[in-house]
């Protein structure tokens, strides 16, 4: 999850996700690691970047195909996971789903 993800050419999907916590972490560190192990491991999955501050964070997880984004969020341990975000660790927060036509990198 460190550093930015190595995606391969255009078109793939990109599911950004921006959230604002409450003040009680509940387990959600742990959580949140257990989420990026278990989605590196589904079919489809490309890549993840993620930043947090002052209570806002935002990940963006890349997918070849909108079907690959479909069963992510449709796995049981995930569903587990966003039904405690609403419950416990979310303020609020926003899923916006992309599609990626072209992307550039830079490297020193």
């Amino acid at each position: 999850m460190d550093g930015i993800a190595n995606t391969p050419k255009p078109p793939y999907y990109a599911v950004i996700f921006v959230s604002q916590q409450t003040e009680n972490d509940r387990g959600y560190g742990e959580m949140s690691k257990k989420m990026v192990e278990l989605a590196s491991e589904q079919q489809g999955f490309l890549g993840v970047e993620s930043a947090r501050d002052e209570g806002v964070g935002i990940t963006v997880s890349y997918w070849e195909s909108l079907d690959a984004i479909k069963q992510w969020k449709e796995h049981s341990a995930h569903q587990v996971a966003q039904d405690r975000g609403k419950k416990e660790w979310y303020k609020s927060f926003a899923l916006r789903v992309c599609k990626v036509e072209r992307d550039y990198f830079f490297e020193m």
